[in-house]
């Protein structure tokens, strides 16, 4: 299987655009780019059954988020506040970007 690769960065602010949680926006808390895949915060929420423990005396039920393919997602530029596609380039000063096509404007965080 080839080595994944995603547009998408950890604190980028993105939309669901298929799947259960359609036009859902989230904050990208992990980035699994082998699998192409992205956890985004409290999108697709699934239950986990945890066995009672040592520590743990009671079992519990607890719901966390699970991967999303990264083609269910599109980033949303914050200088347009749209969802867009994203291309890259690279800078006279020798710096790779990326950008929204649809505004060209960077989207990378501001420092």
């Amino acid at each position: 299987m080839a080595q994944g690769r995603t547009y998408l960065k950890k604190n980028d602010q993105v939309e669901v655009i298929a799947g259960k949680d359609k036009g859902r926006v989230g904050k990208v808390l992990k980035v699994l780019a082998p699998d192409n895949q992205v956890i985004v915060e409290r999108i697709n929420m699934i239950k986990r059954h945890m066995k009672a423990t040592e520590m743990n005396k009671q079992g519990q039920i607890v719901e966390k988020e699970a991967p999303i393919h990264v083609s269910n997602l599109q980033l949303i530029c914050p200088e347009c506040t749209k969802t867009g596609r994203v291309g890259k380039k690279i800078l006279d000063d020798g710096t790779k970007v990326r950008f929204c096509k649809s505004c060209g404007e960077s989207v990378e965080a501001q420092k």
